[in-house]
């Protein structure tokens, strides 16, 4: 019989504690005796290994099994009496059992083996557990780094993790704060995760987070605490590369079904404020300080014919680079982890994701006006299925816009963002840029409207209005040309009151970016949209008192937040979607020239990712005149020299980029006429 017998008198046990018996030789499936676990004599041990012929070797196994668990059962029991009626045997199985458990310890295969019996005669056995008698056992199994531990051990970890957490009001914060932890594997030298970590990590990240679903189902408490172990375990700003990802991406793993509706939102919230905060911190200084004279239509196509001189630099030369700032890698390495997280939902899923994305985008990322990358999550989420989330988007930002309660810097945020998207976005069809474009001159319309009935205010206080001009006339310069293949579109396109709108006393086409109006006016002319409601000196529009008034010296009309990608990694997402100048077909090009295709990439760039200054920041609460000085640096609003050496060079006006410089524009400088449509 394999009976636990009760334990052998004192003079025995000391006897055996002094002597304790030698480890069995031999183990079945990483399981150690019944003899090695407690003492009994070499006849009980026969008795084991009688019962390991393979016939009936598993159910060896399960005796062996049955043995430790209740011995384990029967310590834990024992060690929660006072001091002085705890059997020293008991006492000495309880702090071996300790002292197994302790991963600081190195570990030979028979300790290995007796680990993973402990720890599933642990899980037979929480509800003997206690925290007052138990303190140093839970502390080593709380302090596990699962990923030392072979697979069968973790497993058996974390199936005593599940058990401990389904105890009422007992261990559920340190499991969940356990498992929390384990999302970041180990870092080596050079902050870099070991190889045989990286192989590992998608079979941990698997059952850590079937782990984390288990407890959330088992337990109604627990999806809010993990909310709040998550918020208080997030990566911070200076915390290393390979645990940002790491950590991020296991905490995406839990974004999937009933878990992904639990905190799905809180969880997206979380990763989006960390892209927002490591993508303000990436500062444009070098980039812009050389290039704040070049007009808004010439940095795309700027020096095409740079690598002439043999220096080297060309095309790839040319490209902005970011690599060697932290920040920039960090950011790329996480756009990396998101988007194939948003990859791998399926259509329903991301139309959740996509109902959250925006939720979230409305309430933070919409007024961060220095964002330069961290909105490219809404614009990859939307080219995942343009007919529903692309036009969903675009609708979205639309309402904002032309919804009188809403606040002026969100509007004004808007206006640039719809913009910019429908002239950037290649998922988005043609109808759905006429349908918003209408919906945009509407809007204008109405306001010209109402501005007719009240006495002149200033150019500030029509902001919002110019704004929206501007988007328009913006967008037409990337899409006119493909809406005028399609005659329905075309006919409406026609139809749309633009006459009314710039012979208006608000003048747009004198306020509104130069280069941007040069542009337009060059493709309508040539398509016949305008023709003599057209004033002949707009045609040659240069950078005037109006213009700067309206941009608050060359700030508010410079936002652009989808312009040119810049992340190396994460560009493979973003191009195949993203509309470049150089691709454009304008009304006045000629179909049998082949100049576009060579011009297709050059604007494209490659990221060789190179510096930035990490230490240059703008600080919008600083004084005006600090401000000012800033803001004229990062502007890229072309200057009056500039632009009229252009526009007396060109019988076509400026010639449009590809590549726009983000910018930064503060809020204090958005205040508008809360009396606008």
């Amino acid at each position: 019989s394999l009976s636990l017998a009760s334990p052998p008198a004192k003079t025995l046990e000391t006897s055996r504690l002094a002597s304790p018996p030698p480890p069995c030789p031999s183990r079945r499936a990483g399981i150690p005796s019944a003899t090695h676990l407690t003492g009994r004599p070499p006849g009980a041990e026969a008795m084991v290994a009688e019962l390991r012929r393979d016939d009936m070797a598993e159910e060896a196994g399960t005796i062996r099994d049955s043995v430790a668990f209740r011995l384990v059962e029967r310590v834990l029991q024992s060690v929660r009496m006072e001091p002085f009626l705890i059997a020293p045997y008991d006492l000495e199985q309880y702090r071996m059992m300790v002292g197994t458990l302790d991963t600081s310890r190195t570990k030979n295969r028979d300790d290995e083996a007796l680990y993973v019996t402990y720890l599933k005669a642990l899980s037979e056995a929480v509800s003997k557990i206690d925290i007052t008698y138990h303190h140093s056992l839970l502390n080593n199994i709380f302090a596990v780094r699962i990923w030392y531990l072979q697979r069968d051990t973790m497993v058996a970890l974390l199936d005593l993790i599940t058990r401990l957490a389904a105890v009422a009001d007992q261990y559920l914060r340190e499991c969940l704060q356990m498992l929390v932890n384990n999302f970041t594997p180990p870092i080596v030298e050079r902050n870099e995760v070991p190889t045989w970590a990286v192989s590992r990590k998608k079979d941990i990240f698997s059952h850590l987070c079937g782990s984390l679903k288990t407890i959330s189902d088992t337990v109604p408490l627990a999806p809010r605490m993990l909310r709040d172990i998550i918020d208080r375990s997030m990566p911070k700003l200076f915390d290393n590369k390979a645990k940002m990802i790491s950590f991020v991406e296991c905490m995406l793993g839990l974004d999937t079904d009933r878990m992904g509706d639990l905190i799905g939102a809180i969880l997206l919230a979380k990763v989006v404020d960390l892209l927002t905060e490591l993508d303000v911190n990436i500062t444009w200084e070098d980039i812009l300080q050389e290039e704040h004279d070049k007009g808004i239509f010439e940095m795309e196509l700027e020096d095409l014919d740079a690598d002439d001189d043999g220096d080297g630099f060309g095309q790839a030369g040319t490209k902005v680079c970011l690599g060697g700032n932290a920040c920039a890698e960090k950011l790329d390495g996480l756009m990396v982890v998101v988007c194939e997280h948003l990859k791998s939902l399926d259509r329903q899923r991301l139309y959740k994701e996509f109902v959250i994305l925006k939720t979230i985008f409305r309430a933070s990322l919409l007024r961060v006006h220095r964002s330069k990358f961290a909105q490219f999550i809404m614009f990859y989420t939307c080219s995942l299925d343009p007919k529903t989330l692309g036009e969903g988007f675009a609708v979205f930002l639309t309402d904002i816009v032309t919804e009188k309660k809403e606040d002026p810097i969100s509007r004004m945020s808007a206006v640039s963002y719809v913009g910019s998207y429908l002239s950037r976005a290649r998922f988005i069809s043609a109808d759905t840029v006429v349908t918003i474009l209408k919906k945009l001159v509407d809007w204008c319309v109405d306001y010209c409207d109402h501005q007719s009935k009240r006495e002149a205010t200033p150019i500030p206080n029509h902001q919002l209005f110019y704004a929206t001009c501007q988007a328009v006339m913006y967008v037409l310069c990337f899409r006119l040309r493909s809406i005028m293949d399609y005659p329905n579109l075309k006919s409406d396109l026609f139809h749309m009151p633009f006459g009314f709108l710039f012979r208006h006393r608000l003048e747009p086409l004198k306020v509104c970016l130069p280069s941007i109006v040069n542009e337009f006016l060059r493709q309508a002319k040539d398509a016949g949209l305008v023709a003599a409601f057209v004033d002949p000196a707009a045609e040659d529009a240069i950078e005037s008192d109006l213009s700067r008034t309206f941009g608050g010296i060359n700030r508010l009309d410079m936002f652009f937040p989808f312009d040119p990608y810049l992340l190396k990694e994460s560009d493979r997402y973003i191009r195949p979607n993203f509309e470049f100048w150089s691709m454009v077909k304008t009304t006045y090009s000629d179909d049998t020239d082949d100049d576009d295709d060579e011009l297709e990439d050059l604007d494209a760039p490659e990221m060789n990712v190179g510096s930035l200054d990490d230490h240059v920041e703008i600080d919008i609460n600083s004084d005006d005149d600090d401000l000012e000085y800033s803001m004229n640096k990062m502007s890229i609003t072309p200057h009056h020299s500039f632009l009229h050496q252009m526009a007396m060079d060109s019988d076509g006006g400026l010639s449009m980029p590809a590549r726009i410089r983000p910018s930064t524009s503060p809020p204090s400088r958005w205040a508008m006429s809360g009396e606008s449509p």
